[in-house]
């Protein structure tokens, strides 16, 4: 298959697949509105206060691209203050939003990104709204180094890179693997977005995931390898 990262969710029904190219075409749209409209640069900072998703893998991928650092705020972070504040860009999702036991960072630029429904929410822009107006092409930046942070704790892309595989190793993942990961056991993004594909492997990612459709989705997505709820299982 040519798709590299297919998002389901159980509750809702959604399913999108992306190929590299669509997931290279929402990066360089990320890119475009940051360094363009917002005219951030290397080395600016961005908290993400995103669930396991789709589009959490547009912005992650988007922003490092861009030079910016990212400070990862799982869910199970909220209330707990701004620990890599403070931030030049915030994106956060919806629920995240209004949920009373959170408390956004402030940012010059905040994004809600997901389905906003009827209005975005007060404060914030429309990530995809906006997203998809953008150039398609990576701009034009500075060169981004091994040694450069990704992160606000000063964690180098290099040494991301280096987890990266050490997790796809652990976790029994190989080039070509096509892996189904329950999001809500594997919800930090070096497990379902970086450590697949840096080894050169495809994600199916599951939120919500009902375990009576596992088999026939394994089946329907020609799945090498599961990453739920049990031990990590292979087919091979």
């Amino acid at each position: 298959m040519s798709d590299v990262l297919t998002y389901y969710d159980d509750q809702s029904g959604e399913r999108i697949s992306l190929s590299a190219a669509d997931l290279g075409v929402w990066a360089a749209r990320t890119a475009d509105l940051l360094t363009g409209e917002c005219r951030l640069r290397k080395g600016d900072r961005a908290g993400v206060l995103l669930p396991p998703h789709w589009l959490t893998a547009v912005v992650l991928l988007g922003t490092w691209s861009a030079g910016i650092s990212v400070d990862y705020r799982g869910y199970a972070t909220a209330g707990l203050g701004e620990p890599g504040g403070p931030y030049d860009v915030v994106f956060a999702s919806p629920d995240r939003i209004r949920s009373i036991l959170e408390d956004v960072p402030d940012a010059n630029w905040r994004f809600a990104v997901g389905d906003v429904g009827e209005a975005v929410p007060e404060g914030y822009l429309d990530f995809v709204a906006l997203a998809e107006q953008r150039d398609a092409v990576t701009p034009a930046y500075q060169e981004i180094l091994g040694s450069d942070a990704a992160s606000v704790d000063g964690t180098t892309y290099g040494a991301w890179e280096e987890l990266a595989r050490g997790t796809a190793e652990a976790m029994g993942v190989r080039p070509g693997d096509r892996v189904l990961i329950d999001a809500a056991e594997h919800d930090h993004p070096v497990k379902w977005l970086l450590a697949p594909m840096t080894v050169g492997a495809s994600v199916v990612l599951c939120a919500n995931l009902d375990p009576a459709l596992v088999a026939s989705r394994v089946e329907a997505e020609g799945i090498t390898r599961v990453l739920g709820t049990a031990p990590a299982t292979s087919r091979l």
